[in-house]
């Protein structure tokens, strides 16, 4: 059914959830479970992505076939004009309906990996809008499809000009004939209600759903709102500051703003309907409709809870630190207490037994830490925000001394949107003396012996647990020095492993293929052993795809021809990228010892 029409027919609160294509099967087949598992929510209709340049065309059209047509959710399928030419629009559109797709977000996109500017393959789709039109021009889709489009009420990243400006482009869409309007993340309510506000008075009239992405960890929150352009509320940075180092009550906290944001929403914008980034994540979601009395028949998890009057009969008006599961109205005790038994005596998902836990399937992914997740988790991987995401310029070809200023001062560096982690201080020292000699880290972890999860530099996680990480680092060598690492991780009789590949698909290693390295883990009371961050084959060969795409990327912002441009490409060519990880986690030198003592790494550099 068309989303335009279920929103016209809505009687209530609805929502819609957005999910990205995995990166891995192991991570595409868990997400098709957890879409079955939010499908209990009843949302309106599903969102799936569509990657920057169409790069997820494919598995975009999978993952939206298999939601459609196999789990009966209407589903929403996002569409870009980047790399887009009218004879595969026509390709992809005529396939979404094929599939019984009535839904499509029409936007814009970002350039594919690897192009400099945002040019359109076909002058006819430059803007959303553009793209838009001729859906709505064409006899084989006009009526075919109910059509979104993109708002974005702290503006748009790439966009420079006035806001009545965008406004403009934004009115232009729906006049071309979009039949809504799904807004990019905010957390500042009181500017969107601003926005709102100004878009009416412009002339728009279709529905505004805004999108609402729960924080799950503060690191996540600074890196999406930084390549979002979001403005962060001061009383949103004040709240989490002073937790910021516990994961759980971060968790916590974003549940409870998510909350507060929608009930001001609905009572101060007339607003009913909203859009949930997921991130392929499902509890913060699940626990928010709760709170909020939306999610029919579905009763939360069973624990003690107070029942309690807030303020204005409001939960979430509690300090940032209490945890809003603790806390019912004694209208939603009542609804629990009628609906709860009967939710109980339900059997499990298949595939959720054995576990130890009934949530354990919903849970174990939910404290990502580092690039390197859990392969199989639907989150595994960056996912760009509707292709907002990109490596931010480089004034210089000079590897080295960018490598240095970024170690040093923090200067801007393409394999890296956010400064130096605080961790890397412990081993800034061993970091430089790698870059200097050429051999330039681009990841790296200390290792960890037991320490406490609210340890402001290396905890994670829930407070009252202990962490640990084995000592790892990232760098790009020659082959050379690639074939002496492998040696000497040989001799070393499996203490260190090494993993080395290049943008030709050639890959030296001593882990195999179904191997999993833990590399950052925790123990916190009343649960299993949580490992947030796994090293593993695929994950590597995941990571280096986009290690080299990078460089492709840098290369790109020099004109051709140009000697910055021939040295950067030379190094995508000629070098490899070497993970190197270290198991004795209880020796903090270990690892640097073995590569400046045992290997010596830091010779002369060819670059």
């Amino acid at each position: 059914m068309k989303l335009a029409d279920k929103i016209a027919q809505a009687q209530g609160p609805f929502y819609t959830f957005e999910f990205f294509p995995p990166r891995t099967d192991q991570g595409f087949s868990n997400l098709l479970a957890r879409i079955a598992r939010l499908a209990e929510l009843k949302p309106l209709a599903i969102n799936i992505t569509w990657g920057a340049g169409g790069s997820t065309r494919d598995r975009t059209l999978e993952l939206a076939t298999l939601t459609q047509k196999e789990y009966a959710l209407d589903t929403v399928m996002h569409l870009t004009c980047t790399n887009t030419e009218r004879g595969s629009v026509d390709v992809v559109l005529r396939a979404a309906k094929e599939i019984g797709i009535q839904n499509l977000l029409a936007l814009r996109g970002d350039p594919p990996r690897g192009e400099e500017y945002w040019i359109p393959t076909d002058p006819r789709f430059e803007h959303a809008a553009d793209l838009v039109a001729y859906i709505r021009a064409a006899p084989e889709f006009a009526d075919a499809f109910s059509i979104g489009v993109a708002g974005y009420p702290d503006g748009h990243a790439d966009f420079a000009g006035t806001e009545d400006e965008e406004i403009a482009f934004l009115k232009a869409k729906v006049d071309r004939g979009a039949d809504y309007i799904v807004t990019q993340l905010f957390y500042d309510v009181d500017n969107f209600l601003r926005w709102l506000k100004k878009i009416r008075a412009s002339g728009i009239t279709v529905p505004v759903i805004p999108g609402i992405m729960p924080i799950q960890t503060y690191a996540s929150f600074l890196r999406v709102t930084k390549l979002c352009g979001t403005h962060v509320p001061d009383a949103v940075q004040a709240a989490l500051d002073p937790i910021k180092h516990d994961d759980q009550q971060v968790k916590d906290y974003g549940i409870a703003l998510a909350v507060r944001m929608i009930r001001r929403l609905v009572a101060e914008g007339g607003l009913q309907g909203f859009h949930f980034c997921t991130l392929n994540l499902e509890k913060s979601v699940q626990r928010i409709l709760e709170i909020l009395g939306w999610a029919p028949g579905h009763a939360a998890t069973p624990h003690n809870r107070l029942i309690a009057e807030s303020p204005g009969g409001d939960p979430t008006t509690a300090p940032a630190t209490t945890n809003p599961d603790l806390l019912v109205t004694p209208a939603h005790a009542a609804h629990s207490a009628a609906t709860g038994l009967a939710h109980l005596a339900a059997p499990t998902a298949p595939g959720d037994t054995g576990k130890g836990e009934a949530n354990y399937a919903a849970t174990w992914d939910e404290f990502p830490n580092g690039r390197f997740g859990d392969v199989h988790s639907p989150a595994f991987g960056s996912q760009d925000l509707w292709g907002n995401v990109r490596a931010p310029p480089a004034p210089t070809a000079d590897v080295t001394a960018l490598t240095v200023a970024f170690l040093e001062d923090g200067a801007a560096h393409p394999f890296s949107p956010a400064p130096l982690a605080p961790e890397s201080q412990r081993i800034l020292a061993h970091l430089l003396r790698l870059a200097r000699a050429g051999l330039w880290p681009v990841g790296s972890q200390p290792a960890v012996d037991g320490a406490r999860s609210d340890d402001a530099v290396v905890g994670w996680g829930p407070a009252r647990g202990y962490v640990y990480q084995k000592a790892f680092v990232e760098f790009f060598a020659d082959r050379a020095l690639v074939a002496r690492l492998a040696r000497a991780a040989a001799a070393r009789g499996g203490v260190v492993d090494v993993l080395a590949g290049n943008c030709a698909g050639e890959l030296r290693t001593s882990v195999q293929a179904g191997e999993r390295n833990a590399v950052t883990w925790g123990v916190f009371p009343g649960q299993e052993i949580v490992q947030s961050t796994i090293i593993e084959l695929e994950s590597f060969l995941t990571w280096k795809e986009e290690a080299f795409t990078i460089w492709t990327d840098w290369a790109a912002q020099f004109p051709p021809g140009s000697e910055d441009r021939r040295r950067l490409e030379d190094i995508r060519d000629t070098r490899w990228l070497v993970n190197v990880t270290h198991h004795d986690y209880r020796d903090a030198d270990a690892l640097w010892r073995f590569l400046f003592e045992e290997v010596g790494v830091d010779g002369p550099s060819d670059a």
